[in-house]
């Protein structure tokens, strides 16, 4: 089971974004894809090629730890995510507290509109 953190909590409660609450917390693409800069290292966006990372393309309503090809960690295989707006924006918050055990190093974004402009990015290439 995934441990949630009180911040985690309020992401997916709608709090940090605004999600679920009626508003909506606007991410900007091209913002997002100067963000998402810090990801390409490990992740491709748009190619079914993995890396360090695995590929995110098709990631949204994907089941987490299900890219083909790709070694997870068990708690990432076994987590029981499907990706959403909601469940990413949680994980690129905190990814090392909302999966204990997962493998990626990068610590996460501290800033809300970034996860927003980041989402806003991942959407446009899906």
């Amino acid at each position: 089971m995934i441990k949630r953190s009180a911040a985690m909590a309020a992401v997916l409660a709608g709090g940090l974004l605004g999600w679920g609450s009626g508003a909506s917390a606007e991410g900007d693409p091209a913002a997002g894809e100067r963000v998402f800069r810090q990801c390409q290292a490990c992740h491709v966006i748009d190619a079914e090629q993995n890396r360090v990372g695995p590929h995110l393309v098709g990631i949204f309503g994907r089941e987490a730890g299900a890219v083909e090809g790709f070694n997870y960690s068990p708690a990432m295989a076994g987590s029981g995510i499907v990706w959403d707006e909601e469940t990413i924006a949680a994980y690129l918050a905190d990814p090392r507290g909302y999966i204990p055990g997962n493998r990626m190093a990068f610590a996460g974004l501290r800033q809300e509109q970034q996860i927003a402009d980041v989402i806003a990015y991942m959407k446009s290439k899906q």
